[in-house]
């Protein structure tokens, strides 16, 4: 025992003033967790900032979690999009593993959220987008990410000023392709469930090795709902209950929590939020394509990185300018503020329901199903493509029964059948009946 406790003392936390790999010197720590710590340091050399990861000493005794460690510094340095946060240097102090990073200066969106409340509609599509065109570099090297959340998305600022949103800890990454880095899918035992719960996807809940790109929409799908509403999506009292939710139960209405919001623009986020994978986005540039109607003009950049990523065809937009915004004079807060142009209502990037369409059910569009306990929403409504024409065939939807005009009858008044059938048996009998009702049919 003496001896294990000296060897945990030689792994001691880095403190203020100590020196890392004899060039990094501590300044102060930033964040601990319960696996690791992170310290802003200074390059001695260099002189430049940078921020440190290191494992906790309790954390060097799991195998598990120090093969994590090295696996996210293999997945983060393998991203190249300014979104992902940059991995500098990597090494070990007295036997601990530390990877250096870049320092970025500002907050998770977690904080931001706790601070100022629920974002405008531009501040947060805008932030999602960029997520998604570092989620497509990750996603087509193979790179499941299984852990987005706003607590791992870092809001910092170009040199212009500009927001740039960096996404954080690929630490239980999964590399799903052999090209990737290794079978990093072999570290997650079966029984092991990996992620934060509130943002775990249905699939991820029942095994943490049985997913791909699509958990990572999942989880956007939850962010956004989030950041739109300063509220989780699912929420219970114990970690069963919530996995339950998440398994069974519904979000709350957007359109309730926001009615400032685009009703379309819900529609997307349920379809990010299908129980069965299968229903939702096939990949990261459908679901940035489907947002951008209602993303300020500086997204559109991300938009069509992603989809050029993806290998998807860019969108045509009738102009540079898109969004929605509320009825004139109706009271709402964090409106964005954009319009479509009345001369052009498709130029949002949304084609509207035809105008015989009956009121559909909920303001979104989409119900859940009718026996309690269901495991999935049915297939989505497909939603108007951006680049779609309003089309020339009927529509799906038509009017009820009562609203459809009545049938004109084709055939003679019913008048001349009478008259025609009384001359007829009067002057020439009954061959002549028949014959007059037979012109008359004719």
């Amino acid at each position: 025992m003496k001896a294990r406790t000296e060897a945990l003392n030689v792994h001691r936390q880095p403190q203020p003033g100590d020196t890392i790999a004899g060039k990094y010197r501590v300044e102060k720590v930033l964040g601990a967790g319960g696996m690791g710590v992170v310290l802003a340091a200074t390059h001695l050399q260099l002189q430049q900032q940078v921020a440190i990861k290191m494992l906790l000493p309790s954390s060097l005794q799991n195998p598990e979690l120090v093969a994590r460690f090295d696996q996210e510094a293999r997945a983060t340095v393998k991203i190249q999009s300014e979104h992902v946060v940059k991995v500098l240097d990597v090494g070990r102090e007295q036997g601990n593993p530390f990877m250096v990073m870049e320092y970025l200066d500002g907050n998770d969106l977690a904080a931001v959220l706790k601070r100022s409340g629920p974002l405008s509609l531009p501040d947060a599509l805008g932030h999602v987008l960029q997520a998604c065109e570092a989620l497509a570099e990750a996603h087509k090297l193979g790179i499941v990410h299984r852990d987005l959340k706003p607590a791992n998305l870092f809001l910092t600022r170009r040199a212009d000023g500009s927001p740039l949103v960096k996404i954080l800890d690929f630490g239980i990454s999964k590399a799903t392709l052999a090209n990737g880095f290794g079978p990093a899918a072999g570290l997650t035992m079966d029984a092991t469930v990996m992620g934060s719960p509130n943002y775990m996807s249905p699939e991820q809940l029942k095994n943490s090795k049985d997913v791909d790109a699509r958990a990572d929409i999942w989880s956007l799908g939850l962010v956004l709902y989030e950041l739109l509403t300063g509220q989780v999506a699912f929420q219970a009292d114990t970690l069963a209950e919530l996995h339950v939710a998440i398994l069974q139960s519904f979000p709350g209405s957007l359109r309730q929590r926001r009615p400032d919001l685009p009703p379309e623009l819900e529609q997307v986020i349920l379809r990010c939020l299908q129980k069965d994978r299968a229903f939702r986005f096939a990949n990261v540039g459908e679901l940035a394509q489907a947002l951008d109607p209602f993303a300020p003009p500086a997204s559109q950049v991300s938009v069509d990185r992603t989809a050029r990523l993806l290998g998807l065809a860019p969108l045509s937009r009738v102009q540079s300018s898109s969004g929605w915004a509320p009825p004139p004079g109706s009271q709402v807060s964090g409106s964005s503020g954009w319009a479509p142009p009345a001369q052009n209502p498709q130029a949002s990037g949304w084609v509207p329901p035809p105008p015989q369409a009956p009121p559909m059910s909920g303001t979104s569009g989409w119900a859940p199903p009718a026996t309690p306990g269901a495991q999935a929403w049915g297939p989505p409504m497909p939603l108007a493509s951006p680049t779609a024409v309003a089309p020339q065939a009927a529509p799906i939807w038509t009017a009820p029964p009562q609203q459809q005009q009545a049938v004109q009858r084709s055939g003679p008044p019913i008048a001349l059948v009478i008259l025609a059938t009384i001359v007829g048996v009067v002057v020439v009998g009954g061959v002549g009946c028949v014959s007059c009702l037979g012109f008359l049919v004719h």
